[in-house]
């Protein structure tokens, strides 16, 4: 049982971000479905493992069917999320509405979450009646806790795969046809002893083989697939951040990412977002791009005949991928004596560089998520500004709309100009479909005639960006108003620890799909009230949590605190991933590295809570207050990640590694006390108590994610968790 529960552990995790990426993928990038889809997951697992009665053991044969419908369903999986466009005849690239993507989603994730569930509950439940217990010392071989820990040490090997694969150019569909071998494999070593054993090892062996020959023909039906959303399809590549597709049609090449449209090769929005920014700058000489170049950017700077074009993109294989299959005439400005391209992350890039600026460019996507919103706080515009020249322009592009500002749009851009402002001295705002904002801390003009000699004088070639262009943008009454709308707006100014644009971006696409909401004002929930009132809400849930695990039965209170760890474990996850995120830049890698972990922490929490819990609980009769000294430690841990804020220390991956570390152990610690205290049989806590872990992990994914972080920013949600936690300390009777 030990394997079946390992490689459980194993293809829940390289499974579960097999389909996710797929997801992701399928709904644009947006990082908001990718939030609402691991809380699904985990909410169906949840059912699954809930499921059944509570100690009722299943025969190894029923988890060998399980494991058997899995290797089936894991790239039958990826085809139907490819397909979903064809199957309800939406228009390509439209957005779904918003309850057919729920839909779609809870369907997609039913079937694995469920199975996973419910294999969980049955493995664990064989697993601890394969061991013996000495009821006259309480004393147990195999628990609910050792399973957790096996399961967890999986899922740490599911996570190093699914971190190394998109590194070694694994694709997505590769890695889900390696999930379905893996779950093939358990047919191999069953410990079932029956004659039917060898019959099983041999279909297991043919499965194989079958598989390994059907290798070969993997990256064709991979790219066939994806030929269902791009006809006109030239290269495809799964990336550590996103899947890249390149498609042509009449000369004109397309590249997308996750299903969106990046830029095209006859786009003239380039000139646009250059020009309007250099020509504020007397003599630029010295130029930064960073991320974008390859749209245009690149190619518009080099018209001022630059002494220096520092170029730096995050993805290596996307830029790789371009410069192989787009044509050479498009990309030729790259070559340039003066261009210097860098691989590197922007942000880093930017903190570390010794040289100053006459132009730094923005050329990163929109602030839609975590990974994004970084690029436009107040600690990095602070970073720009001082690798600016005394007289340097920093230039950011923002989509917008041309006409009508809903409140979620005015926040969102009046989130980044107060930003701004508090880096530089001047700042303009250039409204349209794209806005665009220039900064500096020298004067900036606001005379059209002395723009457009300044444009006559470098005699740019330009297709849209004339001098009639320059006046209007100089002179519309648009100009004017936008400024006072930006200034007037009671706006929390966009950082790091306070993410209220990406909060702000999420809103306006939610409302691309539900229309209902484009008007209401959620502003009021970064105020003082706001506040107050998520505290009061989170305060009146531990009150009735407390009242129910005080007038109850044990089993009650158990469930309540495991839910409650479950949920402080996966906020606190969140927030340390968001505060790494935006001192260090997300390499693909790193993300990957932290993961596994917070899984170590939740697999060694077990083992050392369980083992500690035989040689003093034995001796105590379980009146130990480890489950009291654990929640304590929650409270140190989130009080030294306030301090952190507050001083806004960096944060290295050594000591985020230990943060995660320790937030995992606490977590399974608690669920390992919880099963252990006062329980005589093992299996019938076995449902319950998983089914709760994974409940109050999906509470604390949705919450975090979309609730806490985005609205009381990191310190205030770390002080919550603190309050949270002295609750856990005062369910807990031992």
């Amino acid at each position: 049982m030990k394997f079946y529960l390992f490689i459980i552990g194993l293809v829940s995790i390289l499974g579960q971000v097999v389909i996710l990426r797929e997801l992701s993928v399928a709904f644009y990038g947006v990082e908001l479905i990718y939030i609402l889809a691991l809380g699904i997951w985990l909410l169906w697992s949840a059912v699954g493992a809930a499921t059944g009665r509570r100690n009722k053991i299943r025969p190894v044969a029923a988890v060998n069917i399980v494991f058997v419908v899995l290797g089936i369903l894991w790239p039958l999986e990826v085809a139907v999320i490819r397909a979903l466009r064809l199957i309800t005849g939406a228009i390509p690239g439209s957005y779904l509405p918003f309850g057919k993507q729920l839909l779609a989603m809870g369907f997609y994730l039913f079937f694995p979450g469920v199975l996973l569930g419910l294999l969980f509950q049955w493995a664990a439940k064989l697993y601890v009646a394969s061991g013996k217990q000495d009821e006259s010392q309480n004393a147990f071989g195999n628990t609910l806790a050792g399973a957790y820990a096996i399961e967890s040490a999986g899922g740490v090997a599911g996570g190093l795969a699914a971190t190394l694969f998109p590194v070694l150019g694994i694709q997505n569909f590769s890695q889900a046809m390696i999930c379905s071998l893996m779950s093939f494999l358990v047919l191999v070593v069953s410990p079932n002893k029956e004659r039917l054993v060898r019959k099983r090892v041999g279909i297991a062996v043919t499965v194989i083989a079958v598989f390994f020959i059907f290798l070969g023909k993997i990256l064709p039906i991979d790219r066939q697939m994806t030929r269902w959303n791009h006809p006109n399809l030239v290269a495809c590549q799964d990336t550590p951040y996103g899947r890249i597709a390149i498609s042509e049609s009449g000369g004109q090449f397309a590249v997308f990412e996750n299903d969106a449209l990046m830029f095209e090769t006859q786009n003239i929005a380039a000139e646009a977002f250059v020009h309007t920014a250099a020509l504020h700058h007397q003599n630029p000489q010295k130029f930064l791009i960073l991320g974008g170049g390859f749209e245009g950017l690149v190619r518009e700077c080099l018209q001022y005949k630059p002494s220096r074009l520092d170029y730096v993109e995050l993805n290596k294989r996307l830029l790789r991928m371009i410069q192989q299959h787009l044509p050479p005439e498009s990309l030729s400005f790259l070559n340039s004596e003066a261009v210097t391209t860098h691989i590197a992350d922007p942000r880093e890039f930017v903190s570390g560089v010794e040289t100053t600026y006459d132009m730094i460019i923005v050329g990163m996507p929109p602030p839609m998520s975590g990974q994004t919103n970084r690029f436009y706080t107040r600690e990095y515009f602070q970073e720009c500004s001082q690798s600016l020249c005394p007289d340097g322009i920093l230039a950011i592009r923002i989509p917008s709309s041309e006409n009508i500002w809903t409140p979620f749009l005015t926040y969102r851009n009046a989130g980044i100009y107060g930003a701004l402002q508090s880096s530089f001295h001047h700042v303009l705002v250039f409204p349209g479909v794209t806005n665009v904002m220039v900064a500096s801390n020298a004067p900036l003009s606001r005379n059209p005639d002395e723009l457009i000699d300044r444009f006559k004088q470098r005699n740019l070639q330009t297709r849209l960006f004339t001098p009639a262009y320059i006046r209007y943008l100089h002179t519309n009454d648009r100009f004017f108003s936008v400024e006072k709308m930006l200034s007037a707006a009671d706006a929390t100014p966009n950082s790091d620890t306070h993410p209220v644009c990406y909060q702000y971006s999420g809103m306006i696409w939610l409302s691309k799909l539900i229309p209902g909401i484009v008007h209401r004002d959620i502003s009021v929930m970064n105020s003082y009230k706001g506040y107050v009132g998520i505290f009061l809400v989170f305060a009146g849930c531990i009150f009735l949590a407390f009242l129910t695990g005080a007038h109850r039965k044990d089993r009650s209170r158990r469930i309540l605190t495991i839910f409650l760890a479950a949920f402080i474990g996966m906020v606190m996850e969140t927030m340390f991933l968001l505060y790494y995120q935006s001192k260090n830049g997300v390499l693909f890698q790193n993300i990957g590295i932290l993961l596994m972990v917070f899984m170590a922490g939740l697999s060694a929490g077990s083992i050392v809570i369980h083992r500690l819990w035989q040689k003093i609980g034995s001796s105590r009769g379980g009146n130990t207050g480890i489950g009291k000294f654990l929640f304590l430690f929650f409270i140190l841990l989130n009080l030294f990640f306030v301090g952190m804020v507050h001083l806004q220390l960096p944060s290295g991956l050594l000591i985020m590694s230990l943060f995660l570390f320790l937030s995992g152990f606490i977590v399974s610690g608690i669920l390992a006390h919880g099963s252990l205290l006062g329980v005589r049989d093992q299996k019938a806590v076995v449902s319950p108590l998983y089914a709760s872990d994974l409940a109050g992990g999906c509470a604390g994914s949705l919450a975090g994610s979309l609730l806490l972080v985005p609205f009381l920013g990191m310190m205030l949600s770390a002080i919550l968790m603190i309050f949270l936690s002295g609750a856990g300390i005062l369910m807990i009777r031992e």
